[in-house]
C-alpha cells in the first residue's frame, strides 16, 4: 500500500520497543496497532477499494431518482478520504510524538507528501466524466491553502482550483449549505461523522453519536458514503466494554 514505507520499515519503527517503554512520559503506543492497520493492511486497501466503488455504483442510483433543476455536485472530504497522511502519523510516532496534538500539521499541509487513498482517484474522474461538480471540502488550512492545491494537482485530480477546494474559513456545515445554495449535492464523503452533519460534534461523546447513526441510519450508503480511518478520531478516546 505504501511506497515510501514498507511493512518491515514500518515494523521497525513500532517495534522499537526502547524508544516506547524506555520512555515514561511516551504515551503514544497506544496509536500502533490502529495505525499499523490503517497503513499496512490490506485488509484496509480492500475496504477503501470497496467502499469507492460501491459509491460510484450509488452515485449512478441517485441520479436516477434525483429530480432537480439546480447543478448536481458531491461534498467530498480530504484527508483519509482522498488523502493518506499515514507517513507523517509515523514520523511522529517514531519521535514518541503524539500526532493528534496536530502542532506538525501545518508544515505536512505545506511540505509533506500523502499518498493517495486507492480507488479515490477512479471514483474522482467517474464523477467529473458525469459532468458532476466535486467540492473538497476539508478543514485543512486556509492559510496553505496553495500548497493543498499543489498536492492535489500533483495527483492530477479534477476540478482543483481555488473555487472547488473550500478549506477552514468557515465551519464544514457553513460550507456545505454554501454550497447547497447553488447546488443539489446528491453524495457526501468523509471518513468522519461531522463531514455529514453538524449534529456530529466530535466533543459528543461516542455513545451519543452511535444514537444519531441509528436515526440517520438511511443516509448512510445512500448520501452519505463513510471512509474507514483506525488512526485517529473522536472515538480515540473512549472506553472499551468487556460486556
Amino acid at each position: 500500500m505504501r511506497n515510501s514505507f514498507s511493512i518491515a520499515s514500518l515494523l521497525f519503527v513500532l517495534s522499537s520497543s526502547s524508544a516506547f517503554a524506555a520512555d515514561p512520559h511516551c504515551n503514544v503506543k497506544q496509536y500502533e496497532m490502529g495505525l499499523r492497520y490503517q497503513q499496512q493492511s490490506a485488509e484496509i486497501m480492500a475496504l477503501q477499494l470497496q467502499t469507492y466503488k460501491f459509491a460510484q455504483q450509488q452515485l449512478n442510483e441517485n441520479l436516477t431518482q434525483i429530480k432537480t433543476n439546480k447543478k448536481k455536485a458531491i461534498i467530498i472530504d480530504l484527508d483519509e478520504t482522498v488523502l493518506d497522511n499515514t507517513p507523517l502519523l509515523v514520523k511522529d510516532l517514531s519521535k514518541c510524538h503524539d500526532y493528534t496534538e496536530w502542532d506538525t500539521w501545518g508544515d505536512w499541509e505545506k511540505n509533506g507528501k500523502p499518498h493517495l487513498i486507492p480507488g479515490a482517484k477512479d471514483f474522482l474522474n467517474f464523477v467529473n466524466n458525469q459532468h458532476i461538480t466535486i467540492f473538497y471540502v476539508s478543514d485543512r488550512s486556509q492559510t496553505n491553502k496553495q500548497a493543498t492545491i499543489n498536492t492535489l494537482n500533483r495527483f492530477d485530480l479534477p476540478q482543483v482550483d481555488s473555487d472547488h477546494v473550500l478549506l477552514a474559513n468557515k465551519s464544514k456545515q457553513l460550507r456545505r449549505e454554501d454550497i447547497n445554495q447553488q447546488y443539489q449535492v446528491i453524495m457526501l464523503l468523509g471518513d468522519s461523522l461531522a463531514d455529514f452533519a453538524a449534529e456530529f460534534k466530535t466533543h459528543k461523546p461516542t455513545t451519543e453519536q452511535r444514537k444519531l447513526v441509528v436515526q440517520q441510519q438511511q443516509q448512510f450508503g445512500t448520501q452519505w458514503i463513510v471512509m474507514p480511518n483506525s488512526s485517529y478520531g473522536s472515538w480515540s478516546q473512549s472506553q472499551l466494554k468487556s460486556e
